[in-house]
This record gives structure tokens, sequence and C-alpha cells, in this order.
């Protein structure tokens, strides 16, 4: 397995790894995590640790929408490992 700190969670990085995995036709990833200083899981340096993925794909035709978050969640497991801590996916149509 490739070391964790290969996964340097970035808007960029969840970015790649998310239109490598599900082809995206629409795709934003926002790195909210500023906002959420103080907060658990927060690393004190204002990113990198809470995501929003707004995302659409041929991928998540006919998955329920557990089925759909899932599919986002397994592209980016590495860097959830890698301290990724909250992520909130918007499915667009």
């Amino acid at each position: 397995m490739i070391p964790d700190q290969l996964f340097v969670p970035t808007a960029a990085a969840l970015q790649a790894a998310l239109v490598t995995a599900l082809s995206p036709t629409r795709l934003e990833v926002i790195d909210e995590s500023a906002a959420h200083a103080g907060h658990a899981g927060a690393n004190g340096l204002g990113y990198g640790t809470h995501f929003r993925v707004r995302i659409a794909s041929p991928a998540f035709t006919g998955k329920s929408r557990v089925a759909q978050h899932r599919l986002v969640y397994d592209a980016l497991r590495n860097f959830t490992d890698a301290g990724l801590h909250a992520l909130a996916i918007e499915i667009l149509t």
C-alpha cells in the first residue's frame, strides 16, 4: 500500500481522485476547514480536514443515495485514512 502521507487532503487532490474513480460530469470540491477551526477533527491549520463535494456522475445512475455516497467515500478512503475528518456530499442530477 502507498504510504498515507501521499494522500494529503487538499481540494485538488480530492478532485483528482474523484475524477479518476467516478468520471464526473460535474464536480466541485470545497475546503470548508477554516469554518471549523476549533471543532473536532480540525488540525489547527485551517485546511485539509472538512470538505464539501458536489458531484454528478454516470456511475450513480440507478443507485440509491446511500450507494452513491458509498462510491464517493470509497474513492476518498485514502484521504480519510490520512486525516480527512468531515465530508459533506451533494449528489447533483
